[in-house]
């Protein structure tokens, strides 16, 4: 009589399938999604554009881009430091910066999340451990955003139209909560008594004070240096202030619309503000050149440097399987056959 298999050896025979699938659909989607992108992206207006600009301003540009990406590719090494994992900056920062410009790009759903557990899961990292380190780098990146964008609403020179629902008063107010947020998180991480919580069987571990620092810090700093390519695209004529706060709003637009890249949306805030101090065409000349610099040109590299790792990831599971192989032990070990003595018994 044939024993039924359990559940564990059937799981074994049908997962490897699975995995396949699913790593065959990903690439697919990622594929349609990038053709998607490809098709409503206008390629001569945006030659045309940074024809237009000097060589000084665009490699001026071309600095700021690579300085934001660079502090948003460290928020994950304060990850490592929040999960206690031991991967090496040089594996964790291309990680960052693929799923910084897929995000951006693509949406959260695809550089926030599926890629970067696809590819930390790949260099070892657990489910949990993972879990932790985008957590930490979701709230640097809001960190920073509440932290400018309280002091620039509350005190900041944005007037906005009048036919706007929020006004000036309103957005003062919200301004102060933001800072409110950010102040009374940095006290609960460098005050609290209680250090966790469990939610639904996830531990949430409040972060030092100087953890929580760092981060306000770190993302503070990536969304200037987003508002320093504006600013610098625009050739100077409008505040940096101005052109940081419209950039906040827009970025908040685009998230409450769900439209990836903020196609439009950006555009949209951004004519809708400056248009009474510059020229609808210069403030989409520059808007085109930005999004060429910061989303466009990083999607390019991080496509190559996500091909790399894929290759790097198999080599490494190749090396240690081979390596697992070669250290097992034999299964069935030959018994060296036992010494004769040599020895006479002794006499009666």
């Amino acid at each position: 009589m044939n024993r039924p298999e359990p559940p564990t050896t059937q799981r074994k025979r049908w997962w490897p399938l699975v995995k396949r699938l699913l790593t065959v659909a990903f690439f697919i989607l990622l594929i349609v999604l990038l053709v998607m992108l490809g098709k409503n992206v206008d390629w001569n207006e945006v030659l045309a554009t940074l024809r237009d600009y000097r060589a000084s301003t665009l490699l001026l540009a071309a600095a700021a881009c690579l300085a934001s990406y660079l502090a948003y590719s460290s928020f994950d090494l304060l990850g490592r430091a929040y999960a206690k994992h031991h991967l090496p900056a040089w594996q964790i920062m291309p990680v960052t910066f693929v799923c910084y410009a897929f995000n951006l790009n693509l949406s959260a759903w695809v550089g926030g999340l599926a890629l970067r557990y696809r590819l930390y899961a790949r260099l070892g990292l657990s489910n949990a451990e993972i879990t932790k380190v985008y957590s930490l780098s979701l709230m640097t990146n809001w960190l920073g955003y509440l932290m400018l964008g309280g002091v620039l609403f509350a005190f900041g020179p944005i007037e906005l139209p009048d036919s706007w629902a929020i006004g000036r008063g309103t957005l003062r107010l919200l301004g102060l909560a933001l800072l409110a947020v950010t102040i009374g998180y940095l006290l609960l991480c460098g005050f609290s008594r209680r250090r966790s919580w469990h939610v639904r069987g996830h531990e949430i571990r409040l972060p030092s004070l100087w953890l929580a620092s760092t981060q306000m810090a770190l993302g503070a700093i990536n969304w200037a240096l987003m508002g320093l390519v504006i600013y610098i695209l625009l050739m100077n004529r409008v505040s940096y202030a101005e052109v940081l706060g419209v950039l906040l709003i827009s970025s908040i637009a685009g998230v409450i619309t769900h439209v990836p890249a903020g196609l439009g949306v950006l555009e949209a805030v951004f004519v809708t503000l400056l248009q009474h101090q510059i020229s609808k065409g210069s403030l989409l000349a520059g808007l085109i050149g930005y999004r060429a610099l910061y989303f466009l040109a990083p999607l390019l590299v991080a496509t190559l440097v996500y091909l790399v790792l894929e290759f790097r990831a198999k080599r490494l599971r190749q090396m240690n399987r081979d390596k697992r192989t070669t250290d097992k032990p034999p299964t069935n070990p030959e018994r060296p056959a036992p010494k004769r003595s040599m020895a006479k018994p002794p006499l009666p």
